[in-house]
Order: C-alpha cells, then structure tokens, then sequence
C-alpha cells in the first residue's frame, strides 16, 4: 500500500511508535516557532528545563500578538524573549516585521520537514507540504531541547478539488465550504490532504488560507503536495535550493475522501459565533455593516492585498463603515508601498494597521455594541473581538472589501468586471528584522532580562490516587480557549503572570468561576462535546492548573487542549455514557477512585455521592508517567 504525503513525513521522522491509526507514535521536530502571547511562558519552561542551546534545525521567535504596549508588560516580555532568543540560539523577529505564519512561510518553511508551534495556526505551513502542527509550549519547550513530539496517529482524509474558482470566490470560500461539510469537529484526529487537478489552480497564499483554516476542523494539520507552484513560490523569495517535490502515491489509501468543484463555490460566510455556521453572501444582503477587518495570518499575503488594492482604487468606503487593513508581514506592507497600492488602500479611507495579529486576537480595533464586523480572519468565537456582544462574521478580502463599499453584507459577483491580480516574478528580501542569535561561546555572557510582570511556572504537584473535587463549574458543548482564557487588549499582556490572569479564567461563562475555584482549593470541570476547541494556548491548562483544577470531564476534548491539560498534569476523562453528562449539577462534590489502576485499564469511576459514573481515559504509559509526576516539565526534569 502507498503513502499519503503525511504519512511519508511522518515516516521520515518517526522516533518510536507503529504508524498505525490511534497508536501513539513520537516524532522529531526540525523547526519550531513561538510568538509572543504563548512564547514567555514557553522560553520560561525550556529555561527550566536547563539546556545551553536549542537542538532543532531552526527555532524562531516571533512578536506578533501583543503588539499594543499601553504599558510596560508586552515591552518586558518582548526585551525576555529577545534576550533568550539570543543566549539560547533562537532567530527573533521583531515587533512589526510580521504574523508568524506568514513570515515564516515566506522566510523558512521547507516541504517535507516537521514543524511545531506554540499557535494553533502553525498549519498555515502546510500549504508549502511542511507537516506543521500547533501544539502546547510546554511540547515545542521539549521540541527545542531535542525532544520528540508525541501525537496520536492521525486517519488520512483526501479533499479532490477540481474545476476552477470562478470570479469574485476566493481560498477562503473553499475554506468555509469544508467547515460547511465537516463542522468544527469533523476533522478530529485526521490529516487532511488536499489534491486533485484543482489544486494547480490555487496559488502559495491560496493554499495556506486553506491550511490555516483546517484548524477550525480540528483536524491535526492540513497539507498540500509541494510541486511546480510551490517550486516558484519558493525560487521568487530566494530561497529556490529548499524545494523538494512530495506527492502521495497513486495507491495511497484515505480513511475518507471528499470531492469539491472549486466551479460550483460562490461566496460564502461564517455567521456569529462559530467558524462552521456557513451562509452565502447572497442571502445575506439585508444585513447592516458597521466594521470590516482585513488581514490576519489567514488572509494577509501580498495576493490578497492586491487584491483589496484594486478593489478600492478610486472609490470610498460607506460613510457608515470602519475599515482595517493589517499586512501580514514587512515584506508585503513595503511591497505595497512600492507598488503603490497601499495610496489605493489608504485612499479609499482604509486605517492601515501594524504587520500584526491585532484585531484577530482583539488588540484593539473592536466592534461597537452589538456591532456587526466583517473579518477575513479564521475565527468569530463570542467576545474573541474584545466587544462581548459583536456579532462578527468570517468573509474573504472580497467579500469584505465588497461590504466597506456598501455599507451591507455584498455579494461581491454584482460588482462587475473581476481584474486578474499579477505577482510579482520576485519579492522583495529584506531580512534585517529577524535578528541571529549569539554564538555558543558569546551566549555565556548574555543576560537574560526579565520584567516584574513575568512569574514562575505554577507549582505542580504528583497525582495522588484518589481526587474529591467539587464541580465547580459544568459548561456545553464546544466550548473554546476563548471560554476558558480570554484573549484582549486587556488580558495577554499578564500572559506571563498566572496569578493575575486566573482572575479572568472562564469569566465568559461565569464570572465568578475564578474566586469560587480558589475557594474550593480543588475542583472538577465538566464539559460537553469538542471541549477545548480553538487556541494552543496552554494557559487554557495552566490558569486552572493555578485555580486547583485536578480533572476535567467532558463529552469528547479537542486535540491540543487535552494534549496541555496532560502536559499540565490535569486530567482529561471522558463520559462512557455521554447522557450522563446531564445526571451531574454545579457545587457538587465528586470522587475519582482508584486513579492509578484505572489510568491503566483505561476505565475509572467517578463518584457522585452514591452513584456511580464509568469515565473512560486512552492513556499511553507515557501520559501516565506524566500525570503522576504532575505534568511534562516535572516528568522532563525527572522530578
């Protein structure tokens, strides 16, 4: 039998474990990548786990997310992150050279190598054929040290394209086509590869929009092959000598295939407060407009600036409408300059914002009350825009720009002629904001900076064999990183202080959730289906590690937040009988007995007062080791 492209890579990187589906399996990672608002933390782990430099083929750390320094926190944790970067052999990009996925797919990706990210759009990589995946910073710590990187073997899913994308329908219309057929849960424990004789219809940037966005999936990455387009993207930013050609055999098998006719798509939109609630433009028209975004690591390279350019040039956006534009990288900001595009963009009335995540993760630019904001960004979760009741929706630059112009939700197809985006043979290099680390020799007497707002690692604890907890919070389905610890102008810069970030930790759901843990001293979170959807933020993990969570028991858990509640040495169990989700209420107390045997069968019993509730667990004997250590950076440290 034949290999799918990731299963080739994975071949190729395998550590230990059998590459069969559901088997653990450990892999070695050639580049990591880190920004800002998940990197301290990250970089205060892989100090602790004491190695003099890093062991990956390349690491970077990026500033991206916490941009806005309204005071001194984001500027302490930058000048840390510098300072490691330079003692421990980690390339730093600067504030404003770029959204790390972006730079990273113009400046560093390879086809055919591994690589993790302490974000969980760190799959925007695949759509040059690297095997990229988001993952805790805990993992991408260990990842720097030399450490393998440990997942359960993914099913193969095959998505043919054929046809052609008609005018006015972009990348991200096929985007939320397959959110629209798989959900945000359907791609749970798959790879998803994307094929067919449409994909050499799609573009460098086209394709990564497309695996940027296989994250709201679930899925645990998304690749396409790299071939003669990827080959030319590569040669046009100087970096030709990194191509290297992967298709999936012809007799590669998948566990499931889905066919779309890239023809048939029209424009599309993802309605308030979830990636996969799928309506098209059309029958949307009536809907008011009060904001549109533009940018994000999803929908800023210099095609879909372009793009937007020659949509504004000579016109003006609705009186009523507030319009952003945020380049994804310096590269694309002063490529536009140059060409001229961005006076069509700031003509038009356009703020041009920093090359940063910004609004995305709601740095600033939020809607008004109740306000409706159209964004080409890959995720519209509840209060995710720093505005708890803005109704934002997830449109292509197209539809966007379409929308600014009309003051309404637009179909862009009535606006006539459709002009073809030429790109340029070469881009411009400019590579003097990626700063190189110190030599081996002079990192000896580089000085780690560190700021007061930075505290330690949350104290852990070994797992005892039995736990009583009370319930101090029960949550439904699909709850979100989001839910658990906001993001915001007003939050992530406490990203390094855990203490004081508790103190917003599931404040979207209940406000008071914080003080009540604190008071309980140990608790139990129960949840419902795809718990944990959304961000790699390990805070998400490590914030109710703090609140004195010891379990949390779902339904069924997104990929890389039951990965960090392990890491965290928190555990994530699961409802054998999921109607038993409704027998527990709020305040109540619980037991898990008998924790050490059975993490080893694979069953444990959770006790509410008399009556009993089989919780299920698929724990490697490594997980194991993990929970009784009290989590990866005890176990990694041999404490």
């Amino acid at each position: 039998m034949g290999l799918t492209i990731a299963q080739k890579i994975i071949k190729n990187h395998l550590v230990s474990g059998e590459m069969k589906v559901g088997e653990e399996i450990a892999l070695r990672i050639d580049q990591t990548l880190t920004q800002d608002a998940t990197g301290t933390m990250a970089y205060l782990e892989f100090e602790s786990i004491g190695i003099e430099r890093v062991r990956t083929k390349l690491s970077v750390a990026y500033i991206d997310h916490n941009t806005l320094q309204s005071g001194f926190e984001n500027a302490d944790d930058h000048r840390y992150i510098q300072s490691v970067a330079k003692k421990y052999g980690i390339r730093f990009s600067r504030p404003g050279n770029g959204i790390c996925h972006q730079v990273h797919l113009e400046r560093f990706g390879v086809p055919g190598m591994t690589l993790i990210g302490s974000d969980s759009h760190t799959p925007t990589a695949g759509g040059i054929g690297m095997l990229a995946m988001g993952a805790g910073g805990l993992d991408v710590a260990v990842a720097m040290g030399g450490g393998e990187y440990y997942i359960t073997m993914p099913k193969m899913y095959k998505v043919n394209l054929t046809g052609k994308l008609q005018p006015w329908v972009s990348a991200k219309d096929v985007s939320l086509e397959i959110l629209r057929i798989l959900s945000v849960k359907g791609g749970v424990g798959a790879i998803i590869e994307w094929g067919g004789e449409g994909i050499k219809t799609l573009s460098v940037p086209e394709r990564a929009t497309i695996t940027n966005m296989g994250t709201e999936l679930g899925a645990t990455t998304s690749i396409f092959p790299s071939d003669e387009i990827t080959k030319a993207f590569l040669e046009a930013q100087g970096r030709g000598d990194a191509f290297v050609a992967l298709e999936s055999d012809p007799d590669a098998e998948y566990d499931r295939i889905i066919d779309i006719n890239l023809s048939e798509l029209k424009p599309l939109l993802a309605c308030p407060h979830s990636p996969d609630n799928i309506k098209s433009a059309e029958e949307l028209s009536h809907i008011k407009v009060d904001q549109v975004c533009i940018g994000s690591c999803t929908n800023s390279s210099l095609r879909d600036m372009l793009r937007v350019a020659s949509m504004l040039k000579g016109k003006k956006i609705d009186d009523s409408v507030s319009l952003s534009v945020s380049p994804g990288s310096k590269q694309v900001l002063s490529m536009l300059a140059d060409c001229g595009a961005l006076s069509d963009i700031l003509g038009a009335g356009a703020r041009v914002l920093e090359c940063a995540c910004g609004p995305c993760i709601g740095m600033g630019f939020s809607p008004n009350s109740a306000g409706v904001s159209l964004r080409t960004f890959n995720r519209n979760f509840e209060g995710r825009s720093g505005t708890k009741d803005g109704q934002v929706y997830l449109v292509s630059p197209e539809v966007a720009v379409a929308s600014a112009l009309t003051g309404y939700i637009t179909d862009p197809r009535t606006l006539g002629a459709y002009e073809e985006i030429e790109m340029p043979d070469a881009f411009k290099i400019d590579d003097s904001a990626v700063l190189m680390p110190a030599s081996a020799e002079e990192a000896k007497n580089v000085e780690v900076l560190r700021g007061p707002n930075i505290k330690p690692f949350p104290e852990t604890r070994k797992l005892e064999n039995r736990i009583e907890a009370n319930l101090t919070l029960k949550v439904g389905d699909n709850i979100t990183t989001d839910h658990i610890m906001p993001a915001g102008a007003k939050i992530l810069p406490y990203r390094s202080n855990i203490p004081y970030l508790s103190r917003f930790c599931f404040a979207v759901c209940d406000e008071s959730f914080a003080e009540r843990a604190l008071e309980a001293k140990n608790s139990i979170i129960v949840g419902g289906t795809n718990y944990g959807q959304g961000s790699s933020r390990e805070h998400a993990a490590l914030v109710p590690l703090y609140l004195g969570v010891k379990a949390v028991v779902a339904k069924s858990f997104a990929r890389i937040h039951a990965a960090n509640l392990i890491n965290a040495g928190i555990l994530p169990l699961t409802f054998e009988n999921p109607e038993d989700y409704d027998k527990l209420d709020q305040n109540t107390m619980l037991s898990l007995e008998n924790l050490f045997e059975g993490m080893e069968k694979g069953k444990i019993i959770m006790k509410n007062g008399n009556a009993e509730i089989p919780l299920v667990c698929n724990y490697t004997k490594r997980q194991i080791d993990i929970l009784k250590a009290g989590g990866l950076l005890a176990y990694t440290k041999g404490e």
